[in-house]
């Protein structure tokens, strides 16, 4: 098998034997792929190492078979996307999401561009918070766990949003009846969520709940090394 010329985005790059890179990529058409880099940790590689970076716009190519393949073109298709403090810290994170949720070598049709949105979003200064929970919410329907977010699970009824609900795990939104276990969320969070409008501050608190929960779940009650960062650091909202 050989791939030439792939939109792709690096989400995580390690050492890989002596003079290798380990390559975590996010291609449009594979999906996440595991790549190979032979030899470019030597001083004279044919890569420059500022291009097999994360956050840089790549067209790349492989080939080979099974888990790993091999590099064997990569050159930027756009400027890197420049981000630092709050915002690269939220860019890292959209790459670990991805890399514990999404299998290697299984396509997901949406979630280049949905990835490749989010960082635009986050290197253009849109608010960070509603950035990442646009993103949760697509990347859990690409990953055929889309969000009931517009109609009451029980009784079918539009949600209303002057009602609060109980959001059950796959299940969805019904009306809370004041148990203290469940997912508290207010209607007009999750129809703002449904819109694609941005929420108020204490709606946007309440989706980070919810989708703080419902991924946790994805990783088999696991959690992300961003999470446990982000509690040691001062208290900011974006997450």
């Amino acid at each position: 098998m050989r791939v030439d010329d792939e939109p792709a985005f690096i989400l995580h790059a390690r050492p890989y034997r002596e003079t290798s890179l380990l390559l975590e990529c996010l291609t449009r058409g594979h999906g996440r792929v595991g790549i190979i880099a032979r030899g470019v940790r030597r001083e004279r590689s044919r890569y420059p190492r500022g291009v097999l970076q994360p956050l840089q716009p790549l067209r790349l190519g492989w080939m080979g078979g099974g888990e790993l393949f091999t590099l064997v073109g990569a050159e930027t298709s756009e400027a890197p996307l420049r981000m630092a403090g709050e915002r690269l810290y939220s860019a890292m994170y959209l790459n670990e999401l991805v890399l514990r949720l999404c299998a290697r070598g299984d396509p997901h049709s949406d979630l280049f561009e949905h990835y490749d949105v989010c960082l635009q979003r986050l290197a253009a200064g849109e608010p960070q918070a509603w950035t990442l929970r646009r993103f949760e919410r697509d990347l859990m329907t690409d990953l055929g766990y889309g969000l009931v977010l517009d109609r009451d699970c029980e009784t079918g009824l539009p949600i209303s949003s002057e009602v609060v609900y109980a959001y059950v795990i796959d299940s969805g939104p019904q009306a809370w009846r004041g148990d203290a276990m469940s997912i508290q969320v207010s209607g007009a969070a999750l129809l703002a969520l449904a819109r694609d409008a941005m929420p108020d501050p204490e709606q946007g608190v309440e989706l980070r709940r919810l989708m703080r929960t419902l991924l946790q779940q994805q990783l088999g009650g696991g959690t992300l090394n961003a999470w446990a960062l982000r509690s040691s650091r001062p208290s900011r909202p974006t997450r």
